[in-house]
């Protein structure tokens, strides 16, 4: 028997250039159309994430708007409130003097028997 020789796998299965080349090629192509899902992915993605930036920004100048409306409200009220206790606080002194001038007319019109002390 002969002796045999041994071949490559690669050196057997060696294809004309065009046909590598045309390989690459689809290869290419389909990783082209691969990343330009994957970029049409983010796209829509980045698209959504505005919208709900939008959407929230929107929110805060809403909450913003009303956060300044309470204030002004909570001052107004704060107002109303002083005003309330200063013109009670007026009303309360008025019937002190009144009572104190009625008091004083009374101890001076009529006398008051001494209490008896026991001893």
């Amino acid at each position: 028997m002969a002796p045999t020789m041994v071949v490559p796998a690669f050196a057997r299965t060696k294809q004309p250039e065009h046909v590598v080349e045309r390989e690459d090629g689809e290869i290419l192509k389909k990783r082209n159309e691969e990343l330009e899902k994957e970029l049409q992915k983010a796209m829509e993605r980045e698209k959504r994430m505005r919208e709900e930036l939008q959407r929230t920004w929107e929110r805060l100048r809403v909450a913003e708007e009303a956060e300044e409306r309470l204030c002004s409200q909570l001052g107004e009220l704060e107002a109303e409130a002083v005003g309330q206790a200063r013109s009670y606080r007026a009303s309360m002194m008025a019937l002190m003097d009144q009572l104190s001038a009625a008091q004083k007319l009374l101890q001076g019109a009529v006398p008051v028997p001494p209490t008896p002390q026991v001893l």
